[in-house]
């Protein structure tokens, strides 16, 4: 599935202006504790956190993960979304926990 049906059924609000219209979603993987996502994310899932800080940018390039989605209408760091758009890493954000997240992603692929 595309990450832009994903966006559109999940109403998910664009926090990073990066390209994201052909990436693929495989997937979702949900966690905090940023060493434990680096050896257990796969290329191409949603990763699910509640970390805002500017390092989830560099997470997310290490793992290829297609975005990350920020639960809860946590507010994200302007730095996190400034080092996210050069680095073309797609953040979004819910108002839904991130449960709800992972069972809705879980049922679109």
């Amino acid at each position: 599935m595309k990450l832009n049906d994903v966006i559109q059924k999940l109403d998910l609000k664009i926090i990073t202006q990066t390209n994201f219209a052909d990436r693929e979603v495989a997937g979702c993987y949900i966690g905090d504790l940023l060493s434990w996502v680096m050896s257990k994310a796969q290329k191409d899932n949603i990763w699910i956190t509640v970390q805002t800080n500017i390092n989830i940018v560099a997470v997310a390039a290490l793992t290829e993960v297609s975005c990350i989605i920020i639960p809860e209408e946590i507010i994200v760091d302007e730095a996190t979304i400034k080092k996210a758009n050069m680095q073309d890493i797609v953040i979004l954000g819910s108002s839904k926990i991130s449960f709800e997240l992972a069972i809705a992603i879980n049922e679109l692929v």
